[in-house]
């Protein structure tokens, strides 16, 4: 627009200087005409002064005609590249339109939803479901839905802990006022709807206080609120600081998307280390038993080691002493048998072992001491 402008101006400045240029020649040739009869010198001279300023000017207007041509050119594509952003910004308008249009509508439904409590609490519990997939949590193994516990309440999400303790978590949030006070027109209206909202969530506390979502023997010592908006928890603790402390005080905890995933990690720590905790006493239980078998083994082995010695002591005493005074039997048998003109009996294989009989001498018949007996002097067997 302004480039336009500015060449309009100089295209109207050109326009009047060539006007000007016309009317000076005119008035030159009339003061010629009027001065040619003086003398015919002085009017031929003047007169081919005016011929030269004529063509001069003539010259001048060419020029300025030129000039005026081009500058017409560029107001004419300045005009066509105007018309060419304007169209584009039409367009571009038109998609603005467009989407604003569509995220007026999604906000609209977003908040006819959340207006009703069922839907608010079915919002809040896909929320918190997703929450839960992306920490990791299986339901079924981890955690349940909609379990009733011993005192007939029924919350949302039942975390299941080691040693047979469970964490309640509830997704039923009051938004509707809070909803109203970003509807507000007049700070008035606004800060009574805040007003109601704190008094709502104060409320909603008290509730879960008194549902017996806690019990000493089966639960851990808090229940878990979760509210499935930051800005709505950020809104908490903007404007009532003390209710938090509140809260805690009857053993509600206030959580939203990203301190609830904290809340689960911390969940799965301690499930965790109770797990390692619990596979440690079973090692420490098979070490136990492990040392028992070992101090039993260790006795029989004793009394087996008490048994060899003392078997080993008697084979010393058979291999020794018996040995020698049997074998002393069996050497005064033979040399009476070789007194008596019988031939000694060849020893067996066997029986001697590094010049040492390690048996007794293969006999006919054998004594029970296993000494073979002489013949008779008469000769009768």
């Amino acid at each position: 627009m302004v480039i336009t402008t500015v060449a309009v101006g100089v295209l109207a400045v050109l326009v009047t200087a060539a006007v000007c240029a016309v009317v000076v020649a005119a008035h030159v040739r009339s003061a010629v005409s009027a001065a040619t009869g003086e003398s015919s010198g002085r009017a031929d001279a003047e007169a081919r002064h005016a011929d030269e300023r004529g063509r001069s000017v003539d010259r001048r207007l060419e020029a300025l005609h030129g000039e005026l041509g081009r500058i017409t050119g560029v107001v004419a594509d300045l005009r066509a590249e105007r018309a060419h952003q304007h169209g584009e910004f039409l367009a571009r308008l038109a998609d603005t339109t467009r989407a604003t249009t569509d995220l007026h509508r999604t906000t609209r439904g977003l908040r006819e939803a959340l207006a009703n409590p069922k839907a608010r609490g079915q919002w809040g519990e896909r929320t918190a479901e997703d929450i839960l997939r992306r920490a990791g949590f299986v339901e079924g193994v981890t955690h349940v839905r909609q379990r009733a516990t011993s005192c007939g309440s029924l919350p949302d999400v039942t975390f299941l802990l080691p040693g047979g303790l469970v964490l309640h978590m509830d997704v039923k949030f009051p938004a509707a006022n809070y909803l109203r006070a970003l509807e507000a027109t007049s700070p008035a209206d606004q800060g009574a709807a805040e007003k109601a909202f704190l008094g709502d969530v104060r409320q909603r506390i008290k509730e879960l206080g008194g549902r017996g979502y806690i019990d000493a023997a089966t639960t851990v010592d808090y229940v878990l609120l979760f509210i499935p908006n930051e800005s709505i928890y950020g809104f908490v603790h903007d404007r009532a600081p003390t209710l938090v402390d509140d809260a805690l005080a009857r053993r509600v905890v206030l959580c939203s998307p990203f301190t609830l995933f904290a809340v689960l990690g911390v969940i799965r720590q301690a499930v965790d280390a109770l797990r390692l905790e619990k596979a440690s006493d079973e090692i420490l239980g098979c070490l136990a038993a492990f040392g028992d078998e070992w101090g039993r083994f260790c006795d029989q082995l004793e009394r087996v080691e008490k048994q060899l010695d003392t078997a080993a002591r008697g084979f010393d005493a058979l291999a020794g002493a018996r040995r020698r005074q049997l074998q002393r039997k069996v050497d005064a048998a033979r040399q009476l048998g070789e007194e008596r003109g019988r031939p000694p009996p060849e020893p067996t294989a066997g029986a001697v072992a590094g010049g040492r009989p390690v048996g007794p001498p293969a006999v006919s018949r054998p004594s029970p001491t296993g000494l073979s007996r002489a013949p008779p002097a008469d000769g009768r067997s």
